[in-house]
């Protein structure tokens, strides 16, 4: 009975992680071992504190073992990382590196497992893709947390959604693959390229075309647009009674 178990849970193991692989994004580029050896002294001088000499991770810091180049080129090139202090989650700051020493690191940390590598171009191009498919995926999977209109939301515990207005395609692919802070990981299998594709697509029309319901409000939806109404549309009421009864008197 227990080495049916043992064999039953073996062929379950090497299935679950051949149907990752089949399923992960695209491998990353071959790097140059330059490349490699410019990011590994750039880890060393600048994030090794945390994530430990290895990149194995410490207490300050998590294990970058796998994470893939797109991880790294998401925290770093949107400013997040190297934390300025520690907090609920990582701020977007501006950039600490050149893009030369950010696609280094990457090439460092991708040497040292496989992972999510930087998308394809193909993959980024807006025009390529179906807005109305891409609306449909947003909000059935990102809309609870960024808000319909990608305005983005609070979390517990001090955490938040960011606004998504102004995010490159690169960084919008890249955290659909590697779910940063809060975010869900939606690979190959939960939502495919070209759907990704779509879900950039999406955000940039809704970024492009204004509200066709005149002024947003900043897109937080009914609360603000409820507030509004209650303060201005109520109060001008009660002023435009107050207006007539004294003009009356």
């Amino acid at each position: 009975m227990i080495a049916l178990i043992a064999i039953g849970l073996s062929f379950t193991g090497g299935a679950y992680a051949a149907f990752n692989t089949s399923t992960a994004s695209a491998a990353p580029a071959a790097a140059s071992q330059q490349s490699v050896d410019q990011g590994k002294k750039l880890f060393m001088s600048n994030c090794a504190t945390c994530h430990g000499l290895s990149a194995s991770g410490t207490t300050n810091g998590p294990s970058l073992i796998g994470v893939g180049a797109a991880a790294v080129d998401f925290q770093v090139g949107t400013g997040r990382m190297p934390m300025a202090m520690n907090g609920p989650q990582a701020q977007q700051k501006p950039v600490q590196f050149t893009g030369s020493d950010i696609t280094a690191l990457a090439d460092y940390v991708a040497s040292l497992a496989p992972g999510p590598g930087i998308p394809n171009a193909s993959l980024l191009d807006a025009t390529q893709g179906n807005a109305a498919n891409g609306g449909a995926l947003f909000r059935t999977n990102c809309a609870m947390c960024h808000n319909v209109a990608g305005a983005g939301g609070a979390l517990t515990e001090g955490k938040f959604a960011p606004a998504l207005s102004g995010v490159s395609a690169q960084h919008i692919y890249e955290a659909m693959v590697t779910g940063p802070q809060n975010m869900p990981v939606f690979n190959d299998s939960n939502i495919s390229p070209s759907g990704k594709r779509d879900i950039i697509t999406y955000l940039t029309y809704i970024e492009k075309n204004p509200s066709p319901g005149g002024y947003a409000l900043g897109d937080l939806g009914p609360v603000a647009e409820g507030l509004f109404i209650w303060i201005f549309g109520l109060g001008a009421i009660i002023a435009l009674t107050v207006w007539i009864t004294a003009k009356s008197n």
